[in-house]
């Protein structure tokens, strides 16, 4: 296999007019991929292929159309993220408050295994765990104001104050751990059941970390499935080969979970937002219909009936 070169943005240019992609404005296009970066914007290009010629883009596909795709799935990840964030937040908040309650809320407590179901299956798993939110602690403490001043003035950092070096992954993680009463007092917080809590809390650390880092967000799958729930029933999502076609491994599954963990009002501007996006995104499509998008996300097309039903 030859190796990729150098290419100007005049050839990068040339490169798109020969694959068959409109492009009416060219300096502007060139500032767009000096700016985006023509690999991460070509990341998009699959959906305007020709069905039977990957290498030939849709007849009357623009660059403005392919360029709006990129831009959409920045604004969504921004949505998605700042979610996220809420409910990262809120189970930090309510793990340490449960488990300061039970265990106590000094080091000598929450890094004690016994602690945690420490059964011989979970033992290495609580012993790794631990290990982990020590060399967070050790890392990033001393980067946080609140977690300096517990240091200096009292000699350890409390569990609701030591949450906000954890990473969502460490507190996902943590979750998986904890004994299965702690679980469960949790679990009634959010008015879920303790199995929905365990297959959502690593999906979302792995929407974080995808939004963080910028990747390709809106046709993402996650290789955790969540559990088939009634908003799937409700929303009469095609049942296929003994499995729901949409919310089970694509972005739906998040908008699903932020149904169950966000407040009412967090997830009514959330959709809100969601629906702006979406419309606006349409507006700017014309070689493909927005179906097509709404698809790959695993949208059903009465998605915003969410906001209707409890």
């Amino acid at each position: 296999m030859g190796s990729k070169v150098f290419k100007t943005l005049d050839e990068q240019i040339e490169i798109l007019q020969e694959k068959g992609l409109t492009i009416e404005d060219i300096e502007y296009a060139k500032g767009v991929i000096l700016r985006e970066n023509y690999f991460f914007l070509m990341g998009y290009r699959h959906l305007f292929l020709q069905p039977n010629d990957k290498k030939h883009f849709i007849p009357g596909t623009t660059f403005k159309e392919l360029y709006s795709l990129f831009s959409f799935d920045r604004q969504l990840r921004n949505i998605i993220f700042k979610n996220i964030l809420i409910i990262e937040n809120n189970c930090k908040s309510i793990f340490s408050y449960i488990l300061a309650k039970r265990h106590g809320y000094i080091e000598q407590d929450y890094l004690k295994p016994t602690n945690y179901n420490y059964s011989p299956e979970k033992a290495k798993q609580v012993n790794d765990l631990l290990r982990k939110m020590k060399r967070q602690i050790r890392v990033n403490g001393a980067q946080h104001e609140a977690t300096k001043h517990y240091i200096s003035n009292y000699g350890y950092i409390p569990l609701w104050v030591v949450v906000k070096v954890l990473s969502f992954g460490i507190t996902s993680e943590l979750f998986t751990i904890m004994k299965k009463d702690d679980q469960q007092a949790i679990s009634e917080v959010f008015n879920v059941s303790v199995e929905n809590m365990l297959s959502f809390l690593p999906v979302l650390s792995n929407y974080r970390n995808l939004c963080a880092h910028e990747d390709i967000l809106f046709e993402h799958k996650t290789q955790k499935v969540i559990p088939d729930n009634k908003y799937h029933q409700m929303l009469d999502i095609p049942f296929i080969d003994h499995e729901y076609i949409y919310g089970k491994t694509d972005l739906f599954v998040v908008v699903l979970i932020f149904k169950y963990l966000l407040s009412k009002d967090d997830f009514r501007l959330f959709m809100n937002e969601l629906s702006y996006e979406l419309s606006s995104l349409d507006g700017k499509l014309n070689s493909i219909p927005l179906d097509t998008i709404l698809d790959r996300m695993g949208f059903p097309k009465n998605y915003m009936n969410l906001l209707d039903i409890d």
